[in-house]
């Protein structure tokens, strides 16, 4: 990896959080063996606290220990959600916009997985799975904001004219109102009939903006430079609005859910229930 290049926080977190829950919470629901080998020796230590359950006294280690296992408990019922609209829709190829550390083309090697993200942020992935066995997802190297989706996925051998699942995941927060609109416009100029969009999202709540005060409190307190200094949140969504834009672009909403409620399906463990419920993912089908 190249001094230039610097792995997303949130996705690093994110993959933190999978490596954590792997065979810990809702076993029988979700797994994720792929995490802990995407991780780079330092971010794998508080992974270790907390499937040990060892708490380390130390303030800034127990800031990152925290930090890890809610995490774990956030990723769980959103990984349960989209990979279960991903087996139901079993369409031949998946594409996952803004793919950060995910590890769906190892733990499900029955899809043919597609990766978009930016280049800089993709030749860090590359470097990190490069040891993983198992086929590759095929890596389509985009700014989401500069770039035209479709020219790029057609020369990895994305084919419009077979349906396709797309998830996006963790992504829609971190893009203006506009960036949302313009990219969910290209998805659709994408999308066969039939296709099915899978889009994580947050609701509004003015808990989420005082918990992201706090988060950059403790964080500071720690000596550490809070995530969202450089990664802001730029847009919210409600459902409505959310299943107003997809509906513009030809995609009807089946279900929307927030993640308390798969959280409780599927027995995972409820720490953060605010939280939970901001966070949504809805799945919508190309009519």
């Amino acid at each position: 990896m190249t001094g230039t290049l610097r792995a997303s926080r949130t996705a690093v977190g994110v993959c933190q959080g999978r490596a954590a829950a792997d065979g810990r919470l809702a076993p029988d629901r979700f797994a994720d063996p792929a995490a802990m080998a995407l991780l780079r020796p330092a971010e794998r230590e508080p992974v270790r606290w907390v499937r040990d359950d060892a708490a380390p006294r130390p303030w800034p280690q127990r800031l990152d220990f925290e930090t890890v296992r809610a995490h774990a408990e956030m990723i769980v019922p959103r990984t349960v959600a989209i990979d279960d609209a991903v087996r139901a829709a079993a369409h031949p190829q998946v594409v996952i916009l803004g793919a950060g550390l995910d590890g769906r083309a190892w733990r499900m090697p029955e899809l043919t997985v597609f990766e978009v993200d930016h280049p800089a942020s993709q030749q860090d992935k590359r470097d990190r799975a490069a040891d993983l066995p198992g086929r590759p997802p095929a890596y389509v190297a985009v700014n989401l904001g500069h770039d035209p989706l479709g020219t790029a996925l057609a020369a990895a051998g994305h084919r419009t004219d077979l349906p396709t699942t797309w998830v996006w995941e963790g992504v829609v927060p971190y893009l203006t109102p506009e960036q949302v609109a313009a990219t969910v416009e290209q998805v659709a100029g994408c999308s066969a009939p039939g296709s099915r969009l899978v889009v994580n999202y947050q609701r509004p709540m003015p808990s989420a903006t005082l918990g992201r005060l706090v988060s950059r409190a403790l964080t500071a307190s720690a000596g550490r430079r809070s995530v969202w200094a450089r990664e802001p949140w730029r847009s919210t969504w409600t459902p409505e609005a959310m299943a107003d834009l997809l509906g513009r672009h030809g995609f009807g909403v089946a279900t929307d859910v927030h993640l308390l409620e798969v959280a409780e399906e599927v027995g995972s463990p409820i720490r953060h229930r605010r939280s939970l419920q901001h966070g949504r993912v809805a799945v919508a089908d190309r009519t």
